[in-house]
Formats: C-alpha cells, structure tokens, sequence
C-alpha cells in the first residue's frame, strides 16, 4: 500500500532539551533515555503513546550544532516535524514519482534507544523526506521494529495519555498545504468545519486550519509566527482528569475550553479531550 496509513511522530524542538523534557515531565508523561542522532550533535527523549504514536523531544546536545534545528528555533521553540506511517517505501516514491518532479529518495537509518547503552537495542527505520516547505520537516516512515521503542515500561504516563489523536496547523493558505499534504500522504482532504481541511489516516488526522479557525480550537494561543504546527489533540484515558489535576498541581495554567483541557507545552498546545476515546488498540 503507498497511502499512509496513520499519525507516527510528531517532533517538538526546543533549545534546551532539559528544560522541554521538565514540562513534559511536570505534565505527567513518562519519558524514553536519551538517545544520539547527527553524530551525537542532537538528542531526543520521546513519550511513547499506547496506540502506536509518540512525541520526541529534540534539541542540540554536548555543544553540538545543527543548522536544521537552528532554522526551526528561529522561527519559534515548538513543533516542526511530522512523520507519517508508510508499510511500503517503494510504492510511496512510484506514487510520489507520478506527481512531484523531485521525488525524495528512500533512506534507512538506525541509532541506539538509550545513549547511555551504545550497544543495546536499536530503533532502525526507513525514511521519505520531501524537500522541507515553509511549515516544517515532514517524513514518510516505516519501522523496522516498532517493539524497539514501544516497550511497555514507557506507554504508562501519569496523565493517561494514550494517543495522539490530531496535529492542527494555522497556515495562511489552507488549501494550498492541504494539497501539498494531500500528495504527500496519498489521501482526500475535506472541508473542516473550523475552517480549512482535514486530512484523514486510518489512525489519525491532521487539520488544515486558517489562523482564525485554529485559534478558535486552541483558546486562542496560535503565536504570530505562521505558518505553523499550533496544536497536538492526545487522548487520555480518563477523559482529561488526570492531567487537569497535574496542571493544577505544578501551576501549569490551562486556557479555558468547554470540550478540552489545553496547555502551552514548549510552544505547542497540548489539547486533551474531556469526551471518551474509543478507538480500537493497535
């Protein structure tokens, strides 16, 4: 199959990993060891969601350098990468062949899960990775193993999180990035009524939005800087008591919402539905 077949990552960069992984931490997550990409000039700590998902934390470490984070964070400290989840690399590039005149290559990599473990396990994936536009980094992706990073000891968050639902972008256009998505994922957009579109996955979706649509789902923290990935919708199992309590605790404030529990997480928010998830386990 060459569509993608569901939400895989989402990646939030800041410029000070230890101080990304304290908020997350406060909010209740449980977090992966940190991991080395990049030669060891970067590193990621990752919450890993039940239902096949995660966010990675990144930033540069041990005085390393990257020039690609740097472009992010000169835009703004927040969310700038989507991956989204492919079975079969080759079928993707033909279809991608068919409309974009540069097609991305195909590329494997691999890192050890735990810096600290060099020769432990290992997270090995193949990548697709389209010429970055404006809105971020966006990757098609397959694991070789998933069972490498969705280890049981992880997937237990004290906020019950237990999927990442949606990723909401503000753009100023649309449907021009509904298109761009649209090809990249191999899926119809439609109309959202928040004004701009949704592009469904068999597990997952993204949002489209105007400025003005998004800010209306996100208690109106969207941030000047467009366009932009604005908000992540992660489901809980408890219907966002838990992390209402947390935020409450550690004096995280909420913006005020009707249907959600929503929070400003190293320049993104996080949108925790206060409804029941019902979707199946992967």
């Amino acid at each position: 199959m060459s569509a993608a077949t569901g939400l895989e990552h989402v990646g939030i960069v800041g410029a000070d990993l230890a101080a990304l992984v304290g908020v997350f931490e406060r909010l209740g997550f449980c977090l992966t060891p940190l991991a080395h990409h990049a030669g060891g000039r970067t590193g990621n700590r990752c919450v890993m969601l039940r239902h096949g998902e995660y966010l990675e934390l990144l930033s540069t470490v041990n005085g390393g350098a990257s020039a690609t984070l740097a472009r992010f964070l000169s835009r703004y400290a927040g969310a700038h990468m989507v991956a989204l989840e492919i079975d079969d690399e080759a079928a993707a590039l033909a279809r991608l062949r068919q409309t974009w005149q540069t097609v991305p290559y195909a590329y494997t990599t691999e890192r050890a899960i735990d810096a600290d473990d060099p020769m432990g396990a290992r997270a090995r994936f193949t990548l697709i990775t389209p010429t970055d536009p404006v809105e971020g980094r966006f990757h098609l992706i397959r694991h070789a193993d998933r069972t490498a990073l969705w280890q049981e000891r992880w997937l237990h968050h004290d906020n019950n999180a237990v999927a990442l639902v949606e990723v909401i972008f503000a753009v100023p256009e649309p449907a021009v990035t509904a298109h761009w998505f649209s090809v990249l994922a191999g899926r119809p957009v439609t109309p959202d009524p928040m004004g701009g579109f949704g592009l469904e996955l068999p597990r997952g979706r993204l949002r489209l939005l105007s400025p003005h649509g998004a800010a209306a789902l996100l208690g109106g923290c969207v941030g000047a800087i467009l366009p932009r990935i604005a908000g992540l919708t992660i489901a809980t199992s408890d219907e966002g008591a838990a992390i209402e309590a947390l935020a409450a605790a550690h004096d995280l404030p909420c913006m005020p919402d009707r249907t959600a529990v929503l929070i400003d997480a190293g320049g993104v928010v996080l949108r925790f539905p206060t409804r029941p998830f019902e979707r199946t386990r992967r």
